[in-house]
C-alpha cells in the first residue's frame, strides 16, 4: 500500500510539473519580448577545471595526510600551502586586486570538494574568506589593495573578530568598545572561538563605537581592520574542539589596541550591516562543505557496509542497513 501510494504521488507530481511548463510556454508564445534562452544548470569549463582541481587535492593531497593533524591538532600548514599554489584560496578576492574574483557558486564548487578529504582543513582554507569579505564589500580602493593583494602574493590567513563570550549568533550584543581618539580608535574587548585566530594576518574586528545602550545596532557598531602585529593583543590558548580540531580556534584580547581612523570600513557606526554582509555572501561555501561531509560519510559507510559481515553475509545484504 504504502509503495502504491508512493507511485501514485510522483505521477501526480510529474503531472503537475508538466502542467506548469505547458502553462509556462503558453505565456512565453504570447509575449513577444520574452528571450528565447533558457536555463543551462551544466557548469562552465572553468567550474569543471576548479572542481577537478579541489577534487584532485582533496583524495590525493588531504585525504592521506589529514589523520595525524586530526589526532594532534596541528595546523595543517602543509596542506594550506598546496591549496594556496593551486589557486583554491581567496576565490573572492576582485582581479584589480591580484585575485581571480570568483563568484559565490564557484566558491562553494572548491568548499564541497575539499571538504570531502577534511572540513577542518576546508575551514580554515575557506574561513578567511570571511575576513576579506567585509573588506571586499566595503572596503576603500586604498584598503582593498593593502589588505587582499597581500594575500595572493603569499598563503597569508586573516580573521573574523565578531564572536565574543557572551554574544556569538547574538551579534547585537557584543561588549568590545571602540573609543575615538583624535585620529585613532582605542579598542578594548574579548573576542571568543576566533578561527585562524594566532595565524592570521589580519583581522576584521567588529566593536561598539557608541556608548548610548539605546542606539540601535545598525548604528552602533563599527568595523576596523587590525593588523595581527598591533600592540596590546593578545592571543589566547587553541580550543580543543569536538571536531574539526586542525583549524584553530582562540580567543583574541584587545587591551588599549590603537587603530588609525583610516582601517575603518566605509564609515562609523556602519559595522553591523557591513557584518551581517559578509555572513551573507561566505555562508553558502559553509553548507557546500556540510555537503562535501555528508557525501565522504556516505562513501565511508557504504564501503564499511560491504566489508563487514554478519550472520554469514555483508551487512548491505541486511534489510535494515541496504534500506
Amino acid at each position: 500500500h504504502l509503495t502504491a501510494y508512493l507511485v501514485l504521488l510522483l505521477l501526480q507530481l510529474i503531472r503537475a510539473s508538466t502542467l506548469a511548463g505547458l502553462r509556462l510556454q503558453n505565456t512565453c508564445a504570447q509575449t513577444a519580448t520574452v528571450s528565447k534562452s533558457v536555463f543551462n544548470f551544466e557548469l562552465t569549463e572553468q567550474q569543471r577545471e576548479f572542481k577537478a582541481t579541489a577534487g584532485k587535492f582533496a583524495r590525493e593531497e588531504v585525504l592521506p595526510a589529514v589523520s595525524p593533524y586530526d589526532r594532534t591538532g596541528e595546523y595543517p600548514v602543509p596542506l594550506i600551502k598546496t591549496a594556496w599554489e593551486l589557486g583554491l584560496m581567496n576565490s573572492h578576492i576582485p582581479e584589480k586586486c591580484s585575485g581571480i574574483g570568483l563568484g559565490i557558486f564557484d566558491a562553494c564548487l572548491i568548499a564541497e570538494e575539499i571538504a570531502y578529504g577534511c572540513t577542518g582543513v576546508q575551514t580554515a582554507i575557506e574561513n578567511s574568506s570571511l575576513g576579506q569579505m567585509s573588506v571586499i564589500i566595503a572596503g576603500s580602493e586604498q584598503q582593498q589593495k593593502k589588505y587582499l593583494e597581500r594575500m595572493t602574493e603569499e598563503p597569508l590567513m586573516c580573521a573574523y573578530c565578531v564572536t565574543e563570550p557572551g554574544a556569538g549568533s547574538d551579534v547585537a550584543g557584543i561588549k568590545t568598545r571602540a573609543e575615538r581618539k583624535g585620529d585613532e580608535y582605542i579598542i578594548n574587548g574579548q573576542k571568543m572561538w576566533i578561527t585562524n585566530g594566532g595565524k592570521a594576518n589580519w583581522y576584521f574586528l567588529l566593536a561598539r563605537s557608541d556608548s548610548d545602550p539605546k542606539t540601535s545596532a545598525n548604528k552602533a557598531f563599527t568595523g576596523f581592520i587590525v593588523d595581527a602585529d598591533t600592540p596590546g593583543i593578545q592571543v589566547g590558548r587553541k580550543e580543543m574542539n569536538m571536531g574539526q580540531r586542525c583549524f584553530y580556534t582562540r580567543g583574541i584580547t584587545f587591551e588599549d589596541v590603537r587603530v588609525p581612523k583610516e582601517n575603518v570600513l566605509l564609515g562609523e557606526g556602519a559595522g553591523f550591516k557591513i557584518a551581517m554582509g559578509a555572513f551573507d555572501k561566505t555562508r553558502p561555501p559553509v553548507t557546500a562543505g556540510a555537503t562535501g561531509l555528508a557525501q565522504r560519510a556516505l562513501d565511508e559507510a557504504t564501503k564499511y557496509a560491504l566489508e563487514r559481515k554478519t550472520f554469514g553475509k555483508f551487512i548491505a545484504e541486511h534489510q535494515a542497513v541496504c534500506t
